[in-house]
């Protein structure tokens, strides 16, 4: 910041003046223009010794200095009843940490060079958040004038999240982080395996899973949000993947954030935005305790099998609680995921809990012959449980010992060749101690084979 400033420098400034917007052009201009970016609100209270609009110039003015950087979008709102002056930010570099202002430190060194250059006082607040595609703006813009207003006095924690925590770093940035578990299908009568698609995580570059990211989230913060955001980064890395992809969400954050229709309506948008389709979009519903209130979960459902989306019972198993839900849901499931507490158990170790899960299996099938759907087992572990699951008619496997967790970049590139494994070449290999060694380490059997030459793309 430059010495030697005068107030008349920024008196009767006309042009700054109409900076000043009323609050839905302001929320239009910096929340829903710029959806998929982080967005700061900087909240100005117990401005002195200048003017409101003296100061809004001042702001214009030095921006470039204060954030050393031009690449900027801001925006001006003032709330007359709290005499607080709102500034909008959005930044239109490329989303990552090392080229992003550093606002924090940018505002406080502007903060303490208007008071030692007797310019003016003033306290300020800082707050961000991800202009995503699925709040709607008033949710995304009242986070931002909650926290700003918080974050009027507390220096000290106002960057618990900042753009230099990795968490947010993670969700802000544009790169395609995400990880894919295939799911392979078995074709009984031409007696190959395929892969369909598959289930889609956090990982791949800053963070191995999703624990190891919600641990890095504050406490602050709103879980059910992050949860939300997540799901759209995980959206977004999978732009124009083939196949069908399976998302993880809790029956509670479904109802809590797509009871609102308008949601449901963005969430499609974002789906077909990224060359993706609804038939192809899978949530899974993952076993946890939910409560239902003014809405209904069957009825949150609907609204995106009204669009095309499905649904999958996750974990689904002889202890599972989530069978009200496939009851609730019917034909809306479309896929049981079935837990290997449900066939993992041998005839010769526990003959009463074998028969009880060759029941639950048969009662799986009926229940997905009823609704056209799938029964996909998971974890399969060896090559004796895949042959049993085969001879059950149990064809489709979320399992290790065919596939580990690919990145969503090599699924792209490798979908239109995953197709067509001989059911002797997967006999071969996961039977051959010195293959099945390989494949373990590998984590990808159709690359085990090819290697070997035992089958070709």
């Amino acid at each position: 910041m430059q010495d030697g400033y005068e107030l008349s420098d920024f008196e009767n400034n006309q042009e700054t003046f109409n900076d000043l917007q009323n609050l839905e052009s302001f929320k239009k201009f910096i929340i829903d223009e710029n959806r998929g970016r982080p967005v700061f609100m900087i909240r100005f209270e117990n401005i002195q010794n200048i003017s409101l609009i003296d100061f809004i110039a001042l702001l214009k003015k030095e921006i470039k200095n204060i954030l050393e950087t031009s690449d900027l979008k801001m925006g001006f709102y003032f709330i007359e009843s709290k005499q607080s002056l709102l500034m909008g930010l959005v930044s239109l570099q490329e989303q990552s940490a090392d080229r992003l202002p550093n606002i924090d430190n940018s505002f406080g060194r502007f903060h303490q060079d208007c008071i030692r250059q007797k310019i003016c006082q003033f306290d300020y607040g800082i707050a961000r958040t991800q202009s995503n595609y699925i709040s709607t703006v008033n949710e995304i813009y009242s986070d931002l004038v909650t926290t700003s207003e918080k974050n009027l006095h507390d220096n000290l924690v106002r960057w618990g999240w900042t753009y230099f925590n990795r968490a947010n770093t993670y969700i802000s940035g544009s790169g395609t982080e995400a990880m894919l578990q295939p799911t392979v299908y078995y074709d009984h009568k031409k007696k190959i395996f395929s892969v369909k698609g598959g289930e889609v995580f956090v990982g791949g570059g800053a963070y191995k899973g999703y624990k190891d990211l919600i641990n890095d989230i504050p406490l602050s913060q709103d879980i059910k949000r992050i949860e939300l955001l997540i799901l759209e980064k995980l959206i977004i890395a999978c732009e124009r993947a083939p196949g069908l992809l399976k998302f993880n969400i809790s029956p509670q954050s479904l109802l809590d954030t797509f009871s609102n229709y308008e949601k449901v309506s963005r969430f499609n948008m974002l789906i077909r935005s990224r060359g993706l389709y609804p038939n192809n979009v899978r949530f899974e519903l993952i076993e946890k305790h939910y409560e239902e209130g003014e809405f209904l979960l069957r009825d949150v459902c609907r609204c995106f099998w009204d669009y095309g989306f499905s649904f999958a019972a996750d974990d689904f198993g002889v202890k599972s609680s989530s069978h009200q839900i496939v009851l609730d849901l019917g034909v809306m499931i479309q896929e049981f995921k079935l837990d290997p507490i449900s066939f993992k158990f041998k005839a010769n170790e526990d003959n009463v809990k074998f028969l009880d899960n060759l029941a639950f299996i048969d009662y799986c099938k009926k229940l997905a012959d009823n609704r056209e759907a799938t029964i996909t087992a998971e974890a399969v572990e060896d090559l004796e449980t895949l042959k049993f699951l085969m001879e059950h008619q149990i064809y489709q496997y979320q399992a290790f010992i065919l596939f580990s967790k690919i990145p969503i970049a090599q699924y792209k590139e490798e979908f239109e060749k995953l197709q067509g494994l001989p059911e002797e070449v997967v006999y071969e290999i996961l039977g051959n101690p010195k293959l099945l060694k390989e494949q373990k380490k590998i984590g990808h059997i159709f690359q085990v084979a090819k290697q070997n030459g035992l089958w070709n793309y």
